[in-house]
């Protein structure tokens, strides 16, 4: 059987192809953005100056030469970016097509199998479905190299369009559903739409229905933006303590941005109000199969995105070990307003508050989604599963599977109240998670003898109506996502659409 008949020749590119050459290149560009990105510094304080010390029409001419040279840089990074997320991509898939193609190596070694130069699988008279099995993944691995070959090459070949004049544009109103807004950004070709970024940056920053590479370009655009604010709230006399952390939480994401292992960072969005809010997706969410937004709970904010962030990437990556056949993206969904204290989490005021901006969210993944619909999952953890329960009570909450963990009630009683289907809802908390004593509520015990924590019955708890999977004993309130347990594979085969 041959599993190459369109091509030998791909089969042997991929067979003798490092995706780290790839992610290299990807990430040399990420640094010309960053070089370009000192220079776009530079002419801010440069154009003040001027403007303080020369004025007449020789002035104005310079500053709006200099001006426009400020334009081209920008442009310039986002040029850079775009090639980053398309080379970038294009790396991540050849590394998940490498995986099936080493696996069905593996299996036909243990199978007495040879797999010729041209992808041609050959077995003895036993073997056929062994040699059916090998196949099956050396057609799957061709198949899925051959699609990020072409995704790749489209990508950058829009970005060989001249630089267009500026856009007149008119925005499509606030209050527009992401739909919408995605239709009114797909009338602009893709030099336009850079045209856009470079120009009005914080127009589309946040706005839902923006695909999300270019909301990350918007984004990455505006971070300069961001540290100056910080500047100016010190000066206002902004409280020392809050800013140190404002600052030291954006040095951190900054940092993630910039790195250079694991999945590239997509900055979706991104606020200093309050402790900090931001939105960071793990592999680019309107390109997988598969999409997972975790939702976290008291005490999250700018400055604890770091172990939040890789408690969502620890999924995303185990995902692609398990299924390297299809994508999956993971999102840190930090925008809205995590209590702080003890007082804040036992109020669902901010639960209530941030329900319908996470569904909005999904409905916006489901607007900027390429192709078909992505399976989408998602996830709460401590008092993050109540605005995850609030949000699926209400109703039209655009997502496939609900996930609770860690769990102080998700504010209704049983899987049937959340307007959700029930045999999509799951459930986990360790026995070792003091949450379930912590957030006992003063209600007397219910009368099937389980306790009722502060915001509804344990949803772990087999008279929710959850479906409950395993973690380990000694996973506590945060060790769910610790590699080797069970519930990092429960979680990651949930992000998949399957059974653990």
């Amino acid at each position: 059987m041959n599993a190459a008949d369109a091509s030998a020749v791909t089969y042997a590119k991929l067979r003798a192809t490092d995706p780290d050459r790839w992610l290299s290149t990807a990430l040399a560009w990420r640094r010309w953005a960053a070089l370009a990105g000192g220079l776009c510094a530079e002419f801010g304080p440069l154009l003040a100056r001027l403007r303080d010390s020369w004025s007449g029409p020789a002035a104005e001419a310079a500053l709006a030469g200099l001006a426009a040279l400020r334009r081209r840089a920008a442009f310039f990074r986002v040029v850079c970016w775009r090639v980053d997320q398309a080379l970038s991509e294009f790396a991540a898939a050849l590394g998940r097509a490498r995986a099936l193609l080493d696996r069905a190596c593996a299996a036909a070694r243990r199978s007495g199998l040879v797999i010729d130069d041209s992808g041609t699988v050959h077995g003895h008279p036993g073997t056929p479905e062994a040699i059916r099995s090998v196949s099956g993944d050396l057609t799957t691995a061709l198949a899925l190299a051959a699609e990020a070959d072409s995704a790749a090459s489209t990508r950058l070949g829009a970005l060989a369009e001249i630089p267009p004049a500026p856009v007149p544009a008119s925005f499509p109103p606030c209050t527009a559903e992401p739909a919408e807004v995605r239709r009114w950004w797909e009338q602009w070709s893709p030099a336009e739409r850079a045209w856009l970024l470079v120009t009005f940056p914080a127009a589309f920053a946040d706005a839902d229905g923006i695909p999300v590479a270019d909301r990350d370009v918007a984004n990455r655009l505006l971070l300069d933006d961001a540290r100056l604010e910080l500047d100016r709230m010190r000066a206002a006399g902004v409280d020392r303590g809050r800013l140190r952390d404002l600052r030291a939480g954006l040095d951190r994401l900054t940092a993630r941005l910039e790195e250079e292992g694991g999945p590239r960072a997509y900055l979706i969005g991104l606020g200093l109000d309050g402790e900090g809010r931001a939105v960071v997706a793990l592999g680019d969410p309107d390109r997988s199969a598969h999409v997972l937004t975790h939702v976290p709970g008291m005490t999250s904010d700018l400055k604890s995105l770091g172990g939040e962030l890789s408690r969502a990437e620890r999924v995303a990556v185990r995902a692609g070990e398990l299924g390297p056949a299809q994508s999956a993206s993971a999102v840190l969904w930090l925008d809205y307003d995590a209590p702080d204290f003890v007082h804040e989490a036992a109020s669902d005021r901010q639960a209530r508050a941030g329900a319908p901006e996470l569904t909005r969210f999904q409905e916006a993944l489901r607007a900027t989604h390429e192709g078909g619909p992505a399976h989408q999952t998602v996830l709460g953890h401590s008092y993050g599963s109540l605005v995850v329960g609030r949000a699926a009570a209400a109703g039209d909450l655009p997502a496939d599977s609900v996930v609770f963990v860690g769990s102080p009630g998700v504010g209704v009683d049983s899987a049937a109240q959340l307007r959700f289907p029930a045999d999509r809802v799951w459930s986990t908390t360790s026995l070792t998670d003091p949450i379930q004593y912590a957030a006992v509520s003063p209600k007397d015990v219910l009368p099937d003898g389980q306790r009722h924590l502060w915001f509804g019955r344990n949803p772990s708890e087999p008279g929710f109506g959850a479906r409950v999977f395993s973690s380990q004993f000694d996973a506590g309130h945060l060790g769910y996502w610790n590699r080797g347990g069970p519930a990092l594979d429960a979680l990651a085969r949930i992000t998949l659409g399957e059974t653990p």
